[in-house]
Formats: structure tokens, sequence, C-alpha cells
């Protein structure tokens, strides 16, 4: 997993370590969710009876089959990877390398369909003797397809854009999508025909559904004549747990709210400050994902930077406020970027930056203001994809400087 490269400190050094805490705290929850940790934990150590063929398909999909090289070793005979982008190898034990296909996302395109044929053939090619192994995670419902008869690439491209200017929920866009696919909805553990197989699940939709996840791209068979074990080995509560845990021995109060949320990006936005400046917390952390509808020439960004940029307006000149809203897949939108961390001052800076922050939230064009003050985060591919993480901090500079203190003093001592 990457550093954060370039975050830039904004004002004084106090603000610039509250920022670092942030960060590190994000970091902490994507360590949590890690795909290739939570595999490994799920597979445990022990080498089955059987030879075993993967595949992983999802932004995850790399992480999540080292992790089941790191727990399997040499059972494993083949492997099937499909994913966004290319990505290091090298970590594989030595034997037949990897099988990569690239997809696209978030938009479908001839590379998914690629993408799908090659995972037909994977699964009618499984011999009688092999124990299947799929690996699903967030990103898959683009990353591979092959559409129902009748339907075609435009129609589920069209589908996926009709979601981004309509603010269309997670759960019933991977429930269309899986109308226009020969290989979603469960049809391809029906492809099975009733053999025994196993799926893990880096979950990024509500309620951790398999018949949701990738659009059912491993969810239970139509009827439901199939014999997979379904696993969900990490979601956005285990990141959130992790955060308020780390959060919670730094000596801050912490307020973790149980449940998800959801909605459109702005309201939510206006909710999280408003419970991060009236509670009692000094660090508040929600899981979930948002939704922004998008104008009819939309800029650029995500739906973490539309809401943090949100969120920045309502903390303006309130020096101990901070909010960090990212991706756990470390991209937003159609960005490069995970999300972004404002905080008192960003509004004056998009302002001293010659931009109107109000008007590039009405056209969706947050990354631009974002960019120009300085408040971007960006990491890299995560290897996870478990939704959405907002953290806010209520810390003045001076509590700031006590609390790194009061951590150095509790580091030297068990040292």
């Amino acid at each position: 997993m990457r550093d954060f490269p370039g975050t830039p400190v904004k004002t004084e050094e106090d603000s610039g370590s509250r920022r670092r805490l942030l960060l590190d705290l994000f970091q902490t929850g994507l360590a949590r969710v890690h795909g290739r940790h939570c595999v490994r934990a799920a597979l445990g150590a022990a080498e089955g009876d059987s030879p075993v063929w993967v595949a992983a398909i999802g932004k995850a999909a790399t992480a999540m089959a080292l992790g089941a090289y790191d727990a399997l070793g040499t059972a494993i005979e083949r492997t099937l990877i499909i994913t966004r982008d290319p990505e290091d190898l090298s970590g594989f034990a030595p034997g037949p390398a990897p099988e990569v296909w690239l997809g696209s996302h978030p938009l479908p395109d001839e590379r998914s369909l690629a993408a799908g044929t090659g995972l037909l053939a994977w699964v009618d090619e499984l011999p009688a003797s092999v124990s299947p192994l799929f690996l699903i995670s967030g990103g898959a419902s683009s990353l591979v397809e092959v559409p129902a008869p009748g339907a075609t690439l435009e129609d589920l491209a069209a589908l996926t854009r009709l979601s981004f200017t309509s603010g269309m929920a997670i759960g019933e866009l991977n429930a269309r999508r899986a109308a226009l696919s020969r290989i979603k909805g469960g049809r391809l553990a029906a492809r099975l025909a009733g053999r025994r197989a196993r799926a893990l699940f880096v979950s990024d939709v509500p309620h951790d559904d398999p018949q949701v996840i990738g659009s059912g791209l491993m969810g239970p068979a139509p009827g439901g004549a199939d014999a997979i074990e379904r696993t969900v080995v990490a979601s956005i509560d285990h990141a959130v747990a992790a955060v308020a845990e780390r959060a919670a021995q730094l000596g801050l109060a912490v307020h973790a709210p149980r449940g998800r949320f959801a909605g459109g990006a702005e309201r939510l936005a206006a909710r999280f400050a408003h419970e991060l400046h009236l509670g009692t917390a000094q660090l508040c952390v929600w899981g979930g994902e948002s939704t922004v509808e998008l104008p009819q020439q939309p800029g650029r960004g995500g739906r973490n930077q539309h809401l943090a940029l949100a969120a920045g307006r309502l903390i303006a000149g309130r020096s101990e406020l901070l909010l960090l809203a990212a991706g756990t897949d470390g991209s937003d939108g159609v960005t490069e970027d995970a999300g972004a961390l404002v905080d008192a001052e960003s509004y004056a800076r998009i302002a001293l930056a010659q931009l109107d922050a109000d008007d590039c939230l009405a056209r969706a064009d947050s990354a631009r203001a974002l960019a120009a003050s300085g408040d971007l985060v960006h990491t890299g591919p995560t290897g996870t994809n478990v939704g959405d993480l907002v953290i806010g901090l209520k810390l003045t500079a001076a509590d700031a400087v006590v609390l790194a203190r009061r951590h150095d003093g509790r580091r030297q001592r068990v040292l």
C-alpha cells in the first residue's frame, strides 16, 4: 500500500499534524480491509486435499489472489485475475504465472467483454478434480461482462451513465446490470452445474449481499441450486471499527455510529458537519456510499470530493474542524484521487485561487476546486474496495500538540 504523496500542509504546522493524523487513521482503516490480509486470514494456513483454481475479479483482485497464495501455496494450479490496473505480480510464488485480463471501470468496454469470455472459458475448463475458489471485490460489475441475448455493450454503458446523472443507489444499479448479463445475477454460479466451490467477497455494497456484490457475479444461482460456500471477508464496517479503535488508543473521544450512510453527498455533508460540530466526540467516523446527481455537462470529481467540498463550506472559519472523505479503493469517480481532506481554510484557499467553490459544486467540478486548495488525497491502488470512509476531527491546534506529546510519551514508555 502506498503512502499519501504530495498531501500538503496548508496552514501552520499544527494544522499539518492534524491532517497527518486523519490520513494515518484512513490508512489504518485501509490496512484492516486489505484484500491480501483478509483472504489469507479467511483461508488459514492448511492446504486442502485437492488442487485449487483461483479466479479473482475486481479492483482488489490481485491483492486477494496473493492472499490465497499465502494460505494455499502450491495447492493452487491456475490463477485468473480480472482487474482494472496493471499491477506488480512479483509477489506470486514460482510456478505458472497468473492469467491477467484488464477490464474497464466505471464504464465497461470491449476489454470487459474480452475478460468475460476469458472467465467463461476458465469455468468451462475446470477439471473435475479441482476445487474452484472465487475472489470477488467491488468493480467486478464493470470489469467483466458477457451481455445477455439482445443486450449490447452500449446498453450496459448507458445504464452506468444513467446512474451517474440520476443518483441511482448501488443496489438498484447492480440489479439492473444483472438483468442485462449472462454471468451476473447468479448465472455464473449456475454454470458450475452444482459442483462445490468457495467464494470470498470484499464487499462494497449495502448489507454485504453476494446477490449484489459485483452485480451478483457469484451470487446464488437462480432458484438457489448451487453448492457454493460464500463468505464476506471485508466490509466498510471493519474499516470503520479499525479507525475507531486506533483513534481511541490515541486518546481521542470517538463517535462511530452504527449503520452505513447513503444518499445525496451535499445532504450528508451537512449531517456530518453538524454531528462533528455539535457532538462531544473529537473523532467521528462514518462508512457508506453517497450519490451525486450530475448536471448535463459535469466537471471533474467524484462523490467523495463533492461531499468534502460541500463540508468545507460548512466548516469554514471553524479552526478546530477537519473532515476527510475518500474511497477505500483509491479512486473517486473518474479521477485518480481517492477523495479530499478539507479544513477551516479550504474555502479561503479556493477563493485565493480565484475560483468560486459554490459554482464548482453546482457544476460537479469539485476536483478543480480541491486541486486549487491543495486538499486532494491521492493513494494509488489500495488492494481493497469496501466503499467510502468519512472521518471528521474536532481538535484545536493546542490540543493536537498535547495529544501528540502524550502519545510520544506512551510510546517511549513501551520501548
